[in-house]
Parts: structure tokens; C-alpha cells; sequence
């Protein structure tokens, strides 16, 4: 079997064993790129020198660790239920915990954010005296859309962030035209409307929740720097070759020095699953991409979009969200990138346009589903044992209107500054 060949063959293994064992997808990527590797088809040095993107690795890693340490802070608790006591309407409130949800998820990892908005949201269902599962499945949708906004607010971003050689403003002004940002945003606004149908009988008044207290603002300082260092990354570093993952790594070191013996522990609990399956998949698709399978696919795809921009747009947009709605996003949008690239390039269709849809529709497509994102699976956990079990329908009911209303407006807003 020559090498071409192993390269798709593990790679689809892998594929299948992303979906049939999601829990294992750590081991299955690292797997599988050892095989890559023993097999010749990429020398070790080229697996881990060359594949992988370290600076990307940096970014995601000490992104992780300040926003662990935000979350101890309790600050976006803090911030959830001043914001809920400042509504008077029980509608008000849930959107604005559905909102609140998004805006943290620009900088926090979706999951961490569900996980602590939780038992905000189920003691303001309480005093509401109503079924939680709308306003947290709301909150998981909501913080899968806006972690596509900013180039640190999930792994999707990161990568796309580092192929593109984007910096952080950059997501918001793109060539001096409004960046991805914006189109999140109307996105945004269009999937709230959604929501206050979801909520449309929520119609008296909202009840005081419980008080909260900011453990420390250190960890609020440290985010901040993050931002401010990253707004400077494509001035000192154009090439998004290491400024970002060492910016981030050294807060993120300055960090665990701050919080002394407790770091230990909490490194213990960061996610490594991520962590590793990020490396192996990089491993995987530089097999995939060495062996020429990304020209040919992209070649098919020109060829059936007939070279209308239109037509190979939408095209983009519908299979990422599909596809994203089953399946890991990450290595899909890993093999996607250069194939987008490259089918942008035999079309003669402006690249940001491909690109914009590609993101949003891989990163979106997860809200169709409850097995689309890590997000919506730890909802369904917590719901299940408050006594709630959410259907495959129950949670497609909100996610699917939400994801269409979404998509469609998100990718209007990028056809009509890019198209």
C-alpha cells in the first residue's frame, strides 16, 4: 500500500472512531498518528516539528488555564446573577442568561461556561417555578454560536486563527471590512428571537436569585492581558508563528504562580483529552494533506459548484453544517481549511467568503444536534439527573430553528460584505 493510501485509510479509521467513540478520540488521534509515523509515511521530526502548530497549541492550552482560573473566580456567576436581578420579566431574564452565556464564551471554553451558568439557570427555573430544559439548552446553543466570534474563544477559531495568520482584531476587521465578529453577532441577534419564542410563555415576573461573591479579580486582570497582548500579536508577530502561544503561555505560567499549591491539583483537572487530540489530529491531516487527497477533493467540488460563487458558497455552508452536527469539528475543519483554499483558488472566489462559511457552518452545524458539541452533551448530563430526560427531538425542537436562523443570517451578512 503506498503511503497516499495508509495516510486516508488511518485517517478514515480514525474518522469513524471519532464518531463511534467520541470519549476515546484522544487515544484514537495519538493512535493514529503513530501509525503515520511507523509506517513512514511522515518522518517524527516532521510529525512534531512541522504538523503540528505549536504556536496554536500554546494559544489553546494557556487559554484553557486562565479561563479555569476565571471560572473559580466566580466572577462570571457573579455576573449572571446581577444581570438576571436586573430583569423584571421571567422571559427577560432567561435571554439575558442565554445572552450572558454567549458573551463568556468569546473567551472561555463553551463547556466550563455551561457548567457553571448551570446551577444559576436551575435556581432561577426553581423560583420560576418552570421546566429548566429550554432555558439550558438555550444557554448551551448560545455559547456554542459566540465561542466562533473571537479568535480565543474555541479550538475552531485558534486553527482558523493560525492557518489565516489572523490576529485578534482581525476577527472583528478584516481588510478594513467587518470581520467575522459582526456575522456572529447577527447571527446572534437573529437566534435571540428564536429563544424569546422558545420563552414566549414565560410571562410574570422574575424572582431575586441567590447572591454570589467574587472569590478574586486577579484572574478577571489576567484575561484582560491576554486580550490586550493578542490585539498586538500581528504587529509583533505577522506570521502567527509563536507570539500568541508564548504570550499566552507565559500568563498562563504568571497564572499558576498566583494561585500557588491549588494549581497542582487544578492542572489534574484541565482538559488533556482536548489537549491531545488537538496534537494527533494536526498529525493526521498533515498525512491527508502530503498525500495530494485535499487537491482532489477540492477539485470535485469546484467542479460541482460549476464555478458559480453562489452555488460554491452555499455548498461550503450546508456540508459543514451537516457534517458538524454529527461529528467532531475540530478535524473536520482541519482537512476543510486547505481545501477551501484551494477550491477558492480554481474558482477564482475571493477566499474570506469560502472561508467565513466554512467557520461558521462547522462551528454553528453543532446546535443541530445534542451530540453536535461537548456543550450540549454535559447539558443533557446535568438535565438527566435533575430528572430531565431530553430527546433527540426534545433538544432538535430549540436547536434546529436556532441553527437556521442563525447560519442563515450569519452567512447573508458575510455574502453581502464578501460575496
Amino acid at each position: 500500500m503506498t503511503p497516499a493510501w495508509i495516510a486516508l485509510a488511518v485517517f478514515t479509521v480514525c474518522y469513524v472512531l471519532f464518531v463511534v467513540l467520541p470519549q476515546k478520540r484522544a487515544l484514537t488521534a495519538c493512535g493514529g498518528a503513530l501509525i503515520l509515523v511507523a509506517t513512514g509515511v511522515l518522518p517524527i521530526r516532521e510529525a512534531l516539528c512541522e504538523a503540528v502548530s505549536w504556536n496554536v497549541m500554546g494559544l489553546f492550552f494557556g487559554t484553557l488555564v486562565l479561563a479555569e482560573l476565571f471560572m473559580e473566580s466566580r466572577m462570571p456567576a457573579v455576573l449572571a446573577e446581577r444581570l438576571v436581578d436586573s430583569f423584571r420579566s421571567e422571559r427577560g431574564a432567561m435571554l439575558a442568561l442565554c445572552a450572558l452565556s454567549g458573551g463568556i464564551s468569546m473567551f472561555v471554553e463553551n463547556v466550563a461556561v455551561v457548567l457553571l451558568l448551570a446551577p444559576v439557570a436551575l435556581s432561577l427555573a426553581k423560583r420560576l417555578k418552570r421546566s429548566p430544559v429550554p432555558l439550558l439548552i438555550g444557554i448551551a446553543v448560545s455559547s456554542n454560536l459566540q465561542g466562533t466570534a473571537t479568535m480565543i474563544g474555541d479550538p475552531p477559531s485558534m486553527i482558523f486563527a493560525g492557518y489565516m495568520k489572523m490576529g485578534f482584531w482581525d476577527f472583528f476587521l478584516t481588510q478594513g471590512k467587518p470581520g467575522i465578529f459582526f456575522a456572529v453577532q447577527a447571527g446572534a441577534v437573529a437566534s435571540l428571537l428564536v429563544l424569546a419564542w422558545v420563552f414566549r410563555d414565560a410571562k410574570g415576573r422574575a424572582k431575586q436569585i441567590e447572591r454570589e461573591k467574587a472569590l478574586s479579580m486577579v484572574p478577571s486582570y489576567f484575561l484582560m492581558l491576554l486580550v490586550l497582548g493578542l490585539s498586538c500579536a500581528t504587529v509583533v508577530d505577522p506570521n502567527f508563528a509563536w507570539f500568541a502561544g508564548c504570550w499566552t503561555m507565559l500568563l498562563c505560567l504568571a497564572a499558576l504562580f498566583w494561585n500557588g499549591r491549588k494549581s497542582l491539583q487544578m492542572v489534574k483537572t484541565l482538559d488533556w483529552d482536548t489537549t491531545f487530540f488537538l496534537i494527533g489530529v494536526f498529525i493526521l491531516v498533515a498525512g491527508l494533506s502530503g498525500s495530494g487527497w485535499m487537491d482532489k477533493l477540492a477539485g470535485v467540488l469546484a467542479s460541482s459548484a460549476g464555478g458559480s460563487q453562489v452555488a460554491g458558497f452555499a455548498m461550503v455552508v450546508v456540508l459543514s453544517v451537516i457534517v458538524s452536527g454529527f461529528v467532531d469539528n475540530v478535524p473536520f475543519l482541519l482537512v476543510m481549511i486547505p481545501v477551501v483554499q484551494k477550491m477558492s483558488d480554481q474558482m477564482g472566489v475571493n477566499v474570506q467568503l469560502l472561508m467565513y462559511g466554512l467557520l461558521i457552518g462547522a462551528c454553528l452545524g453543532g446546535n443541530l444536534t445534542p451530540i453536535g458539541a461537548s456543550a450540549n452533551v454535559v447539558t443533557l448530563g446535568i438535565l438527566k439527573k435533575q430528572g430531565y430526560l431530553v430527546t433527540f427531538r426534545d433538544f432538535a425542537k430549540i436547536g434546529l430553528p436556532f441553527t437556521v436562523a442563525a447560519v442563515a443570517v450569519a452567512c447573508a451578512f458575510v455574502w453581502m460584505v464578501w460575496g
